[in-house]
């Protein structure tokens, strides 16, 4: 059920955002395929075999942090937990704005550090866990922070999970009201002054 509350806030949150949707951290294209994203940049050759099955058209091999694609050639860019492992997210988002259109759309989703999801993975990453320790997870306003610095407009945020890790998960409506959420997913745009 946490997987299924995830999926319906990124659905919500890219369904009237513009096209072609690239997926920068695609992985195994879990999230691109359920929202039909046109395009997946992942630097794994094995997760991005896996993401083609799933129905991801164009596959890129690369990092977010240098983006094999065009100035202003994508519609929406969504990266889903991915800003918490990569080696620079200024510079994820920089790219972002830049291989966007101009009016084009970010969506950004992260597992909060503050909050009981975020402290539960950290928890996690601290005691060696192999994928978690890894991660240096943002808190909500440092996402936020970033995003604005990079040159988008945040227009909408969005929260789901407010149950937590040891809670027995239950489906629940995207929220506005992020403080608390376990995932939150922040909409910005590119606009004429960026």
């Amino acid at each position: 059920m946490t997987a299924e509350n995830e999926v319906k806030l990124v659905k919500l949150m890219v369904s009237r955002a513009p096209r072609p949707i690239l997926e920068v951290g695609v992985g195994t294209g879990y999230f691109a395929g359920k929202v039909g994203a046109e395009a997946g940049l992942d630097p794994s050759m094995k997760m991005l075999e896996i993401a083609r099955m799933r129905g991801v058209g164009l596959l890129v091999r690369g990092v977010g942090e240098s983006m094999p694609f065009r100035n202003e050639v994508i519609g929406t860019v969504l990266i889903v937990v991915t800003l918490c492992f990569v080696d620079d997210p200024a510079r994820v988002l920089e790219e972002s704005f830049r291989v966007l259109r101009m009016g084009g759309v970010l969506v950004s989703c992260i597992v909060p550090r503050d909050s009981p999801w975020g402290e539960h993975y950290t928890r996690l990453g601290f005691e060696g866990h192999p994928f978690y320790s890894k991660a240096r997870f943002l808190t909500l306003g440092e996402h936020e922070e970033l995003i604005r610095a990079s040159g988008f407009e945040i227009v909408e945020s969005m929260g789901t999970l407010s149950y937590s890790p040891f809670e027995e998960p239950r489906l629940e409506e995207p929220s506005s009201e992020v403080r608390g959420k376990g995932f939150v997913c922040v909409k910005a745009i590119k606009g004429g002054g960026g």
